[in-house]
């Protein structure tokens, strides 16, 4: 049952559109991932859906009685309350009439938050985000709206919410990152791309597949239509006669094909890595040890970094990951023990929080005061063209930081990271904040990176994409470690209980699967370098073909206009030309698949 629609949105952003003419429809059981770059509009269709921002033209049409429960992407609260009377006048405000004060509590402690009655002011973001999240899931709603839900939670709460969203009766409509999440809670994504928005019945890995689809479909429509375009083309260069109505018809086909809307190659972000010099030593933990409060986060820890580590660090909220991260990096200074780092060690430290940006920085100097060039494999590039690969237009390279949106901030400042050419690069929570395309191109960036990799993330995905090993934060202070990504962490650790639980469990014997090769010769295939003589035949004489064929439709259309009156003439002539036109339809797709074939051979 549909229970809200969109109709014809549009909103601008000081002058900039952000949404143009946007249409779709909710029904009550659908839960909907939404995705697409950053500053694409993807958090202000939710803040209009939910009714906080006005949108410029157009209106959101919801039932009678539809409740919206919404998670903002920066929550903000009353600081005149405490956090408790913030959320419980959330959830009271939204038609719950039953005492929670219980349930709010547990779910507070359960996401982190052990005193529900302090100043909302003295949270942190991550804090605040998450008693916002809070408050969301436990308000009334028939359609619940969440803006980057799993955005400073750790393993333990994504998969409690997860669980959650599974089993919720209303609808869902989300902004994450997550892709394992995607894939786990939705069953529809919408994306929105250059003021489009495309519908896809699937989750996250399915809209993979049909959006390659879309795009091939696209690619193959246009490749058709520039095939006949320089038929067209080469027609009028021979001169064209617009005297009769089939000549003017054709000319008009010919505009009709050049002026058409082309569409737009999917930009991508890329960035190599060039090797840096890296000495025998690297950067060497000895012994360290830090606590807080009395708490002690970790204790005598050691470990030297290997040249090319892919480390993983994992664990709860306030554990101290990122502490461990600034004890790295000299940002903070453990209480025992030592970091040593090695001379021709240069780190990149993209942290939680972007630096202080000087929002009326232009995008480019913010850049450039890092570098005007950076070495690559490609060669030298300049900060501008960096700049170009990483989605930031010429307009707004010149356009002052603070009109970009917040993930588009978070994009530049992990360009600037990389900018620096580092050999050790730090990644504290890198998932936050970024859309999936920037992360599937920081995947591939870090896949090729010659160097050492440590990040702190709870993404799932991006752990098992990225890193080799896993440190994860024990409860005692120690570090566990796990060779591999977060999946195999989690099945050694399984195995682990199992063995703990289960001594003879240990003395059964692990399958083992050998390698198979196969015997025999195989021959490969000649490649093809040329038409063969019969399509060589084919493609000299298929445009004549057309022509003729053209002509012949042309005079059934002169023929029809005559007989208008005789109607068993008229049929007749109709279905002859209809026979016509999918001739030349069919010609046309051979004439487009032979002119492709005589292109890649001049290519090779």
């Amino acid at each position: 049952m549909n229970i809200l629609n969109v109709e014809n949105v549009s909103k601008s952003y000081m002058s900039k559109p952000v949404l143009s003419g946007v249409s779709v429809g909710i029904n009550d059981t659908d839960k909907i991932g939404v995705v697409g770059t950053n500053g694409t509009g993807k958090s202000t269709l939710l803040s209009i859906i939910a009714g906080v921002t006005t949108p410029d033209s157009g209106q959101v049409v919801a039932a009678n009685g539809l409740r919206i429960s919404y998670l903002p992407q920066n929550p903000e609260f009353d600081k005149n309350k405490t956090l408790l009377e913030n959320i419980t006048a959330k959830i009271y405000a939204g038609g719950d009439n039953w005492d929670k004060m219980g349930e709010i509590k547990a779910n507070l402690s359960k996401f982190g938050i052990d005193d529900p009655e302090c100043n909302p002011e003295i949270l942190s973001g991550g804090q605040r985000k998450r008693a916002a999240l809070v408050a969301a899931i436990m308000t009334p709603s028939d359609l619940l709206i969440l803006d980057e839900p799993t955005n400073h939670l750790d393993s333990e709460m994504i998969e409690w919410l997860e669980d959650f969203l599974q089993h919720f009766r209303g609808a869902l409509l989300m902004i994450t990152h997550d892709r394992y999440f995607l894939d786990e809670v939705t069953n529809q994504i919408m994306e929105i791309d250059k003021s489009n928005v495309y519908r896809y019945e699937a989750g996250y890995s399915g809209f993979l597949e049909l959006k390659q689809q879309r795009l091939d479909y696209e690619q193959a429509a246009e490749r058709k239509a520039m095939a006949l375009y320089r038929k067209e083309l080469a027609w009028m260069l021979r001169g064209a006669r617009a005297r009769s109505t089939k000549q003017k018809a054709h000319i008009q086909r010919f505009e009709a094909l050049r002026d058409r809307q082309r569409p737009e190659e999917e930009r991508q972000i890329e960035l190599s890595s060039l090797p840096t010099r890296m000495g025998n030593k690297t950067i060497i933990l000895e012994g360290i040890s830090k606590s807080y409060d009395g708490k002690t986060l970790f204790k005598d820890y050691s470990y030297t970094f290997n040249k090319l580590d892919r480390i993983g660090i994992i664990g709860p909220n306030g554990c101290g990951k990122s502490t461990l991260l600034k004890c790295i990096i000299g940002m903070e200074t453990p209480d025992t023990g030592t970091v040593e780092i090695g001379q021709t060690i240069k780190i990149g430290y993209f942290g939680q929080e972007n630096e202080a940006l000087d929002e009326d920085k232009r995008v480019i100097d913010y850049i450039k005061d890092t570098a005007e060039f950076i070495r690559t494999a490609e060669g030298l590039v300049s900060a501008t063209m960096m700049c170009e690969r990483f989605l930031f237009t010429s307009e707004m390279q010149y356009a002052p930081i603070g009109k970009l949106s917040g993930g588009e901030k978070r994009r530049l400042y992990l360009l600037r990271v990389l900018m620096e050419q580092p050999n050790v690069i730090i990644l504290d929570e890198p998932t936050n904040d970024l859309d999936i395309q920037t992360l599937r191109i920081l995947e591939d960036y870090l896949d090729g990176f010659a160097g050492i990799i440590i990040t702190v993330s709870h993404d799932r995905y991006f752990l098992d994409r990225v890193v080799t090993r896993i440190f994860a934060f024990e409860a005692d202070g120690s570090l566990y470690q796990s060779e591999g990504g977060y999946s195999d962490y989690l099945t050694h650790k399984k195995e682990l209980s199992q063995a703990q639980t289960s001594p003879s469990s240990q003395s059964d014997k692990s399958s083992t699967t050998e390698d198979k090769t196969t015997k025999g010769k195989y021959r490969a295939p000649r490649e093809k370098t040329k038409l063969s003589f019969k399509e060589q035949q084919e493609y000299d004489n298929i445009e004549s073909e057309i022509e003729k064929l053209e002509e012949k439709s042309a005079e059934l259309e002169t023929k029809i206009t005559e007989a208008a009156t005789d109607y068993p003439k008229l049929m007749a002539l109709s279905k002859e030309k209809e026979e016509v036109d999918a001739e030349i339809e069919r010609k046309m797709d051979r004439y487009v698949e032979l002119q492709e074939m005589v292109d890649s051979f001049q290519g090779k």
